[in-house]
């Protein structure tokens, strides 16, 4: 930290302050978990900001580094590596652990040897998801895009708002129709 209180372009950027860009995002719809998760990592509001801007300075720059570079410089090497047919594309899978959701990982799907094309949170593989069976069980942070997508069927996938927002169409087995709303792929909320 400056003396000024807020965080130094030139202090390292990692796990931690990746973190923050998530919850800027997430703030829009959940201020409350947001700010209990800002004090578990021991930052403040300026620091979020701080993070958010740098995090999209480095996405914006022409000559920055690519997608999947920018991600390992940020979160280290993955905790793990895969490949993934998606219809007739194959792709690589990568996934690293999330501190303030030990149940998650985030996950960049990017093309063999080319840009990331999907960034999101999703179920670490051998955790316990939840179950999903009315719009009571549909809690903010409680699941994420593909669990909702396979709990619902046939969800169909809508526009976000923005790049890191998704939006899921389903109808609740009572046979009520529901959107989710979803940033960086975990739950914020039932419209």
């Amino acid at each position: 930290m400056t003396p000024s209180g807020s965080a130094s372009s030139a202090a390292p950027f990692g796990p931690r302050e990746f973190q923050l860009v998530l919850l800027r995002r997430m703030g829009d719809f959940q201020p409350g978990l947001v700010e209990e998760a800002r004090r578990e990592l021991d930052a403040s509001i300026t620091e979020m900001r701080e993070a958010n801007r740098r995090w999209q300075a480095m996405v914006r720059a022409p000559r920055g580094p690519g997608e999947l570079s920018r991600y390992r410089r940020v979160l280290g090497e993955p905790e793990s590596r895969a490949r993934r047919t998606v219809g007739d594309l194959e792709c690589e899978v990568l996934r690293w652990p999330v501190p303030l959701w030990p149940d998650l990982r985030f996950e960049v799907l990017a093309a063999p040897g080319g840009p990331a094309w999907n960034a999101w949170l999703v179920r670490a593989p051998g955790a316990p998801g939840p179950e999903l069976r009315t719009a009571a069980d549909l809690h903010p942070w409680g699941c994420t895009v593909d669990e909702v997508a396979r709990a619902f069927p046939p969800a169909r996938p809508l526009e976000g708002s923005a790049p890191t927002r998704w939006r899921l169409a389903f109808t609740l087995p009572d046979g009520a129709p529901r959107t989710a709303e979803f940033t960086w792929g975990l739950l914020q909320r039932l419209v």
